[in-house]
């Protein structure tokens, strides 16, 4: 763990500064006019925003895929990102968007809906079964109440809103949504590094990590609030960036034991750089409006997730 971080810390420390520069147009801070104006309030919170997000999607896959042993799970699996959405686009819907914090507020009382039902269906048992088809249950309700709420959007405005916000973007985002987000993505990545031993006794199967101590229950309760947090916190500042939770834990796993517990913090530092990356690259593209965030990393990890499909079938996972 310790060479996997200190490789991905390198890298960002090397992708911040440069990321300060990137956009439609490169900032020279020696001679852009009001250069430390737009590093100040435009370039600075939307770079550690990227950081931000990207950390926590990036440790919530991690932890995922350790309780599920899936190699192929991904946060969204659970529903929270879709409660997340639904009520971001409650906001949008009845015109809350417009007033501070509304929005991000509404997007995290979704989050935090969809994990008191999940944890109501599945929180007894701990059962990992349960607990799969339970987030999907959840992920097809609020994808259902999403898409009947743009099919009724009051008008054309509205429904162009919540379409575009839904894409993912970190565009126009300030120091406000980095004084949301910080503490509510830094909260669940410490709640996913306490589950992490628990989550390395489960890969010797249930009974095994029973024999040990893990209680089951506990665990998902860690595993609910630590992804409900950081998850649901990047949905309500960034809204749906899919992907990072997928493609991060695969990038990391190499440079590591393949213990889950080992595996969180370095994929929140390889989420971080992703995002950050990603997020400069979709400024600097010669287009007549930005890429949105979230369909340049979907263009990305479809066929990322493609590529694992197949090794999986030929037995390489």
């Amino acid at each position: 763990m310790t060479r996997a971080v200190a490789i991905f810390a390198i890298l960002l420390a090397i992708a911040f500064p440069l990321s300060l520069l990137a956009g439609r147009v490169w900032l020279e801070p020696a001679t852009t006019p009001n250069a430390a104006l737009i590093l100040a309030e435009l370039r600075l919170p939307r770079s550690i925003l990227a950081m931000i997000v990207g950390a926590g999607l990036g440790a919530a896959g991690a932890a995922m895929q350790g309780y599920l042993r899936n190699p192929l799970a991904d946060p969204g699996l659970f529903g929270i990102a879709p409660g997340a959405a639904l009520g971001a686009v409650a906001a949008l819907w009845f015109g809350y968007a417009a007033a501070p914090y509304l929005l991000p507020l509404f997007a995290l009382a979704g989050a935090g809906g969809a994990m008191a039902l999940l944890a109501a269906i599945a929180g007894r048992t701990g059962g990992i079964a349960l607990f799969t088809l339970a987030g999907l249950m959840v992920a097809s309700l609020a994808g259902a109440l999403t898409a009947l709420a743009i099919s009724l959007a009051p008008n054309a405005f509205a429904m162009s809103e919540i379409v575009m916000w839904l894409n993912g973007a970190l565009t126009d985002r300030s120091w406000r949504e980095v004084e949301i987000a910080a503490p509510l993505v830094a909260g669940g990545i410490a709640v996913l590094w306490i589950a992490g031993r628990s989550l390395d006794a489960l890969t010797l199967g249930e009974a095994v990590a029973r024999s040990l101590g893990v209680d089951p229950s506990r665990l998902l309760w860690l595993l609910v609030v630590g992804i409900g947090l950081t998850v649901g916190a990047s949905v309500a500042v960034a809204g749906i960036i899919g992907f990072v939770g997928l493609i991060v834990p695969h990038l990391v796993r190499p440079l590591t034991d393949r213990r889950p517990s080992r595996l969180i913090l370095p994929s929140a530092l390889a989420g971080a750089l992703l995002l950050l990356v990603a997020d400069s690259a979709v400024r600097v593209l010669p287009l007549v409006t930005e890429l949105r965030l979230g369909i340049a990393l979907s263009l990305l990890g479809a066929p990322f997730f493609l590529w694992l499909l197949l090794r999986m079938r030929r037995g390489e996972l």
